[in-house]
């Protein structure tokens, strides 16, 4: 059984309609309790999946590792806690130059990442999670109890030049992967050169499409979240399968070039696919977090300063290295956390990016192209996160907002996993039909 946190249930008792009279007043809690009710039982029967959880390797030795309650986002406790049954780990390295050199260092990057997730698995809690590679095993494991762990590669750059590096990171676990990441690979364009509308290929290279045959071969799903609009075309025009998008929500709510736009929707719902709505707070509501961004800033240099650390926003943390970013990460969340605290004591300070809004991003994909390819996604540990979803812990919030709005326990099932693993089977079923 789910252990759930039920962080919002005060919320909800204090949004409940309230009235002049004691009757009244009753009935909106007796309303409240019941939903909160339902909204248990529905999280507790169905399989919840995020699709983007990044990983540090120095969270997965002997001595520090996932069975603790770490800093992380997601780790163990927090996933029992909050219910999270499917975290996809995810093999990410930088872009760099597009060099033999280059190619070598994120080749070894991304070979640490995949043995830390195996060490996770089969050394350090086997008893407690263990690696999946279909939808077979996703339910086969769910059942049994213990959490289940699947592996997805944020950006092709760590093939390089060799593809057969791709059936490599397949029997290694990976189970999607996408071609670019910030910045053009030797594999595709990214989306990061709408900024200077600056490209590289013009959508795929060569070898990229070739990498894309190997993918539909191989039974991996193609994921189109960092690409760019073209790449994104030229990949659902040469795939045979359906693709993901793993980590992104509605550009129409959000103006970001990491978001879909209604054209890049419409691909996706005749293709089959399936777009991961991504709690990513720049990609949900750009004006709120910006307005808090602004607000919060000073403290948090402040908070940083008194740490003995730097603050770095976003835009800032491009100009860092690898091992730079991975230093300020370990300390990230800790400055958010204790700058949120002194913010939460001022009056009239800007409201955070929350799980509302996030599912007004589900809606709309909903609305837009149906409900049978939408789902969801966090990318905790890379920067995701939302009031309400702030980590693992609060998983059941997400539930919680669903049923709120109206979602059956069908649709809540298929937004959380159903979708995803319907892509994933299809993916399979078209390189076994190939093999």
């Amino acid at each position: 059984m789910k252990s759930i946190f039920f962080s919002l249930f005060i919320l909800i008792m204090a949004t409940s309609c309230k009235n002049d009279t004691k009757s009244n007043n009753d009935t909106s809690t007796n309303d409240s309790i019941a939903l909160l009710e339902r909204a248990k039982g529905i999280h507790e029967r169905v399989i919840t999946l995020d699709t983007h959880c990044d990983i540090n390797i120095k969270n997965f030795t002997n001595s520090i590792n996932y069975t603790q309650n770490l800093e992380s986002q997601v780790n163990l406790p927090k996933m029992k806690v909050g219910g999270l049954d499917v975290a996809w780990f995810i093999v990410y390295t930088g872009q760099d130059t597009l060099t033999n050199e280059g190619y070598e260092k994120a080749y070894k990057n991304a070979m640490s990442k995949f043995h830390a997730i195996h060490k996770l698995v089969e050394d350090i809690a086997p008893d407690q999670i263990e690696l999946a590679l279909n939808s077979e095993d996703v339910h086969r494991i769910s059942k049994s109890g213990k959490k289940v762990a699947m592996i997805g590669i944020e950006n092709g750059y760590s093939v390089g030049t060799d593809i057969s590096n791709v059936e490599k990171f397949y029997n290694l676990g990976a189970r999607y992967m996408s071609l670019s990441h910030n910045g053009h690979s030797q594999l595709c364009d990214s989306n990061t050169g709408e900024e200077d509308d600056v490209w590289l290929h013009n959508g795929l290279s060569d070898l990229g499409k070739d990498v894309v045959k190997e993918m539909n071969r191989l039974g991996m799903m193609i994921d189109v979240s960092h690409p760019s609009k073209e790449s994104m075309k030229q990949m659902i025009e040469l795939s045979k399968a359906p693709i993901i998008a793993s980590h992104s929500s509605a550009r129409a709510l959000c103006n970001h070039s990491r978001n879909l736009d209604d054209e890049q929707l419409e691909w996706m719902k005749d293709n089959g696919g399936v777009v991961q709505t991504v709690a990513f707070q720049t990609y949900i509501n750009t004006e709120k977090n910006d307005a808090r961004n602004d607000a919060i800033k000073s403290i948090r240099e402040d908070v940083a300063a008194s740490l003995g650390a730097t603050w770095y926003d976003w835009e800032d943390m491009k100009t860092l290295s690898d091992e730079d970013k991975e230093v300020f990460y370990d300390i990230r969340g800790e400055i958010i956390t204790l700058a949120d605290e002194k913010a939460s004591k001022m009056t009239e300070f800007p409201a955070k990016v929350n799980v509302s809004d996030f599912v007004d991003h589900i809606d709309y994909l909903v609305k837009k192209i149906g409900l049978k390819h939408v789902g969801i996604s966090s990318d905790f540990d890379g920067g995701g996160g939302v009031e309400g979803w702030s980590d693992a812990s609060e998983t059941f919030n997400v539930t919680l907002e669903l049923v709120k709005r109206g979602y059956n326990e069908t649709e809540i099932e298929m937004l959380w996993s159903g979708n995803l693993l319907r892509v994933l089977d299809d993916v399979q079923a078209l390189a076994n039909m190939q093999s």
